[in-house]
């Protein structure tokens, strides 16, 4: 378990790191800022852009049938994935049964981790979206120590606190507030540590059953998005959006599929910008870039879908999006 006290998780890539925010030596020292810059740049464009679309395809489009939007959007990935093995770009584990059995329990997390989150933002506005995803923090905080007998020091738990009152506050200055909506966010965030706590035991175990002994970022991607499409198609029934993508006129409109394809790409780009601007820096300021880039995506989700907002309100999600910014500072010092 001790192994365990230094690691963060990467929840959109569906992979764990080691912290190596260490210098890296090499003669081309320009060139791997200016790496590190644009990787990082890419990411935050990336991650923006992806809840941004997401949001204006529920939203705009006014498009009831979340589950089929995550389904297309992990069969675009599975779809690049696989091309890229093809060509030799890049290796993945092969999917043995030995394999599936270690790792659908944690895919079934992520599944309701990606509809929970589509759900809820149909009825969210992004800025309060990113908000409430602290409350995310919160529990796995409490889940390490409970799990992995892992202690935070005071400042770790003052910027959770600081996070809950923002939560609590933006929720009651909401002037859009929609209970329902609150309901799959909060379910979201439990999933979330969820997902987080789950994937640090099922990957030790994982591990063992790979021929290589070896999991790398593209196989926990493919192992993701595969698992998910067969248990997304009988989700689809359940939730009967057969019969809602059967009438709706939206899959007609060639803008319509140019949009959610997009959303596509833009869910696999997030993982590979995260390995890249990972690989040059490291967790740490993965993590803190994460926190800032919170910022600048709720504004833009305020401005581009014309959230109407007061002063109380703004002020909540501004405190909010401080206090993760406050939590990711912390948490880097913890680990220091």
């Amino acid at each position: 378990m001790k192994s365990h006290e230094n690691d963060e998780i990467d929840l959109e890539g569906g992979k764990l790191v080691k912290d190596k925010d260490k210098p890296t030596r090499s003669k081309g020292v320009i060139r791997i800022q200016n790496q590190a810059l644009f990787s990082g740049i890419a990411y935050c464009i990336s991650s923006c852009s992806m809840i941004l679309v997401n949001k204006y395809v529920l939203s705009s489009y006014d498009f009831n049938a979340g589950i089929s939007l995550m389904l297309y959007q992990n069969f675009i990935s599975v779809i690049i994935v696989s091309t890229l093995r093809f060509l030799g770009v890049i290796s993945t584990e092969p999917l043995t049964w030995r394999l599936i059995k270690v790792w659908l329990p944690v895919n079934f997390i992520f599944v309701g981790m990606l509809i929970t989150s589509m759900f809820s933002l149909k009825y969210i506005n992004v800025a309060m979206v990113t908000v409430l995803k602290n409350v995310t923090n919160v529990i796995t905080a409490l889940g390490e120590m409970y799990l992995f007998q892992k202690d935070h020091d005071s400042r770790v738990w003052a910027a959770l606190f600081l996070m809950i009152i923002s939560a609590i506050s933006g929720g009651i200055t909401d002037l859009s507030f929609h209970a329902v909506g609150y309901a799959w966010q909060i379910l979201n965030c439990f999933l979330t540590a969820s997902y987080s706590l789950t994937l640090r035991r099922v990957m030790d175990t994982a591990k063992q059953v790979t021929k290589s002994g070896n999991l790398n970022e593209f196989s926990m991607v493919m192992l993701n998005n595969t698992l998910s499409l067969p248990l997304g198609l009988i989700l689809i029934f359940v939730f009967n959006e057969v019969d809602y993508l059967s009438r709706t006129p939206l899959l007609r409109l060639p803008t319509f599929w140019l949009v959610v394809t997009l959303s596509g790409f833009l869910g696999l780009a997030i993982s590979f910008t995260s390995m890249w601007f990972l690989h040059q820096t490291g967790a740490t300021t993965y993590s803190l870039v994460g926190s800032l880039n919170k910022i600048p995506l709720s504004v833009a989700g305020i401005l581009l879908f014309h959230v109407p907002t007061s002063l109380q309100n703004s002020a909540s999600i501004l405190f909010g999006l401080l206090a993760g910014v406050i939590f990711a500072r912390a948490k880097m010092r913890e680990r220091s």
